[in-house]
């Protein structure tokens, strides 16, 4: 077996992309979208009917642009998502506006609606995740959409505290950000890394990991972000894997040894205390983690740019 095929007799792999192409080349189970992706994957030629029925949509909606755009934004992504559902066998995550990340009830209402969007398409909630920033307010967010059998992905995450705080709120899946922990290191402290289980992000999964199964949380982890097919095996184990398809491809032709390196079974036998996770303990551990705090506000920035180059494509094309 190459190296993908025994990954995948370890963990989940999920495809980090917006292209179909890829998705039906590497077979994967579920798959993720960003502004980011959607909004390479909405400039390609072969994509543009998917931008068009969404504005067409959203034109029958109303005459006021401004609304017209929100309308158009949320079609595009359910659009996306839908032709992903016909490739995938299990769920795909759709993202909520990253504008909304500090406004918890307009991360609930816009979740509402997708899910809305959904499910008039005949998808069921089971097979989509709301994808929300790992802040307090998208935390306490995920909690009530939660309640409501709406399932989330909290996303940029780069801490434990963020991870505990997602298990309590009974999130259904977490993605901690393996390569953006590592570009912090790099830049901040001319860190250089001598085995992939070395590696920050690494590191830093592999304790999310070994907490929640050693506490016996549901909510399960996704390892995400990754800069190089070392950091992927190093996790083989991990419930799931979100990969790109330039190291799906990798991986793919590499013959390399994969062995289990992340096991419930002995995460239970580490000695471990409990980390309290109410909004002032999150806060100050937040506030402590000059790395987690600060990539955390980096990608929200990042893919609020995206999303309004997204939003200038879809108007000057389309509305």
């Amino acid at each position: 077996m190459n190296a993908l095929e025994q990954l995948k007799k370890h963990t989940r792999v999920v495809a980090d992309t917006g292209d179909f192409e890829s998705m039906t080349a590497y077979r994967p189970v579920d798959a993720t979208t960003n502004p980011s992706l959607i909004f390479a994957a909405a400039r390609q030629e072969k994509y543009h009917h998917l931008a068009a029925k969404a504005a067409t949509e959203a034109k029958a909606l109303s005459n006021d642009k401004a609304l017209q755009l929100t309308y158009c934004l949320d079609r595009v992504a359910v659009n996306f998502g839908l032709e992903i559902l016909k490739i995938v066998p299990g769920r795909v995550s759709t993202e909520v506006d990253a504008r909304l990340s500090f406004d918890t009830e307009g991360t609930i209402n816009k979740a509402r609606e997708l899910i809305r969007l959904y499910e008039a398409e005949g998808i069921g909630r089971e097979r989509i995740l709301i994808k929300i920033a790992s802040t307090w307010e998208g935390i306490c967010a995920a909690r009530v959409l939660e309640q409501e059998g709406i399932h989330c992905n909290l996303t940029l995450l780069f801490s434990t505290i963020q991870a505990i705080a997602c298990a309590e709120a009974g999130v259904t899946l977490i993605s901690p950000f393996v390569g953006r922990i590592l570009d912090w290191y790099k830049k901040e402290e001319n860190l250089v890394v001598e085995s992939p289980d070395k590696d920050p992000g690494v590191m830093s999964v592999t304790e999310i990991f070994n907490y929640y199964k050693h506490f016996g949380y549901k909510t399960e982890v996704m390892g995400a972000s990754f800069r190089n097919k070392g950091e992927i095996t190093a996790l083989a184990g991990c419930d799931l894997l979100t990969i790109a398809p330039s190291l799906l491809k990798e991986l793919e032709a590499s013959d390399e040894p994969v062995p289990l390196k992340l096991n419930w079974e002995e995460a239970l036998k580490l000695t471990m205390n409990r980390i309290p996770s109410d909004e002032k303990a999150f806060r100050w551990l937040m506030n402590e983690d000059a790395m987690a705090t600060e990539k955390l506000a980096e990608g929200i920035r990042k893919f609020t740019v995206d999303l309004l180059k997204l939003e200038d494509f879809l108007k000057i094309e389309f509305l």
